[in-house]
This record gives structure tokens, C-alpha cells and sequence, in this order.
């Protein structure tokens, strides 16, 4: 009797001693878990507040409200890649990438004034985005309403010819499977029946109307381009980082009524 009770003291030893080890290491996994959640949030970055949002009911009514902050989220450039400064959001232009709205928008009125700082800068807005970047280019689907510097065709030619100067002066086009309809088709894109965009440190205005798959472009004063037929009506807008440093200020967007959209004409959203 004597041998068997130390045997059974024995293995009550060893399975109290393998219990306790279990529990050791479900707390330390536990832990981990924690530790790397909260190093997560810890690492995530604040938005980026710059410009401003206001509905179309109360711009035309009575109401002294100056619209909300529009919250931006960096998507896949640096932290430092963008920054804002005496009322600007400056941008240098590196990585390539983009920044999105933390909303998506269907219908909207967008004003924008921007200047590139390099000769031959590239960059862009997009709308309608899925905000979801191709892995080789580094950019979303959506629609683009291109930004470039006046020199970018010089520095573009190839075998001998220059691109079409129409290029650098607003360009609309629909990118990552979303096709548009051009109002004034170079290919699949819509070039600006008028060059009026300015030079490096130069401010330009744009006031781009996107209603119902629809976009009308104004280039410092005067509408010169569109698009039509968009596939996709709703989405988030994404600022474009391309290579050369560019700056933005006076980002103001008119939100409108929604229109019939349906669930396959809305860009996937993010959590």
C-alpha cells in the first residue's frame, strides 16, 4: 500500500507540474497577443485633418456652420510623406502612394488649389477610389484627375515625339478596371480642350463636379473636360504621392443629395 500511494503522489506530482506549465504558457501567449495588440494601436498614425466638408442643404440655407474637418488616413506611403503646414498640406512626393478620406463620397463638388514645387511633378486626385493600391504601381482604383507639372512632357519624350501637351492640363481617366466614357477621347482618356494649367510654384484651381458617374473638371476658371459612365459612383478620395514634392490648400467639398447607386457601383468599403 505504502509503494502505491508514492506512486499516486507520484503522478499527481507530475500532472499538477504539466498543468502548471500549460498554464504558464497559455498566460505568456495570452500576453503576447496583448503586448502585439497594443503595439499595433500604439503604431497606427493619427489622420491627418485638412480641408473642410459642408452639405449642400446648409450651404444654401441660413446656417453659419463652417462644415466638418475631413479626416485623411495614410494608406501606403511614409509617415512623414505628408504633413501640414500654415494652413497647406504639403506633400514630398515620396514614396510613391496615396492618402485617403476616412468617408467614401457618391456625389460631391470639390475645390482645390495645388502648386508643384519640382519641374515635372506628378500627381493627382482620385475619386470614386477603392483606396486598395496595386502591388507594382502603387496605386488605387478610380477615377483620376490628373496633376502634372507643365515640363513632364519634355521630360517624357519618347522616340523623338513629345506627349500630347493636352496631358499635363487635366487629364481624366478611370484606373484599376474602371471605365469611364471620355468627353474628348485620347484612347480611353479625356484630355482638356484647353491648356490653362500653370507652372512650377504656380497656384492652380480645380473644381471638379462628380454627380452620378459623372465628372466635370474646371481648370483655373473654366470647365474644359469631363467623363462619363463611370462604373464605379461611390468610393473615397485619395491624394496622390508620385515622385515630386506638391502642395495643396483651400480643399473644400460640397457634399450633394445621393442618387440611385447601386450595391456593385460602390467601391468595396474599409473597416
Amino acid at each position: 500500500m505504502e509503494n502505491a500511494s508514492n506512486c499516486h503522489t507520484g503522478k499527481n506530482q507530475d500532472n499538477l507540474a504539466i498543468m502548471n506549465n500549460m498554464i504558464d504558457k497559455g498566460i505568456f501567449i495570452a500576453s503576447f497577443i496583448v503586448l502585439a495588440f497594443i503595439g499595433r494601436a500604439e503604431c497606427q498614425e493619427a489622420p491627418i485633418v485638412f480641408g473642410q466638408e459642408v452639405g449642400f442643404a446648409e450651404l444654401i440655407s441660413a446656417s453659419t456652420s463652417e462644415g466638418n474637418a475631413i479626416n485623411w488616413l495614410n494608406v501606403n506611403t511614409d509617415p512623414d510623406t505628408w504633413r501640414t503646414e500654415k494652413g497647406m498640406l504639403v506633400c514630398k512626393g515620396l514614396p510613391i502612394g496615396v492618402m485617403r478620406s476616412e468617408k467614401q463620397y457618391e456625389n460631391f463638388i470639390l475645390s482645390v488649389e495645388w502648386r508643384h514645387m519640382e519641374a515635372g511633378g506628378n500627381s493627382g486626385i482620385f475619386v470614386w477610389s477603392d483606396a486598395a493600391p496595386d502591388p507594382e504601381s502603387r496605386l488605387p482604383g478610380g477615377v483620376e484627375v490628373q496633376m502634372l507639372e507643365l515640363d513632364w512632357v519634355n521630360q517624357h519624350i519618347k522616340d523623338g515625339v513629345l506627349p500630347p501637351i493636352a496631358y499635363v492640363h487635366g487629364e481624366l481617366f478611370g484606373v484599376g478596371g474602371v471605365g469611364t466614357t471620355p468627353d474628348n477621347p485620347r484612347g480611353t482618356r479625356s484630355k482638356s480642350l484647353e491648356n490653362r494649367a500653370l507652372g512650377k510654384g504656380e497656384w492652380n484651381t480645380y473644381q471638379v463636379i462628380c454627380v452620378d458617374g459623372t465628372i466635370k473638371l474646371a481648370v483655373n476658371g473654366k470647365f474644359v473636360n469631363g467623363i462619363s459612365m463611370s462604373t464605379i459612383k461611390k468610393g473615397y478620395l485619395c491624394l496622390e504621392s508620385e515622385g515630386a514634392e506638391i502642395h495643396f490648400r483651400n480643399f473644400k467639398i460640397i457634399t450633394l443629395p445621393s442618387g440611385v447607386t447601386e450595391e456593385n457601383q460602390i467601391a468595396p468599403r474599409k473597416g
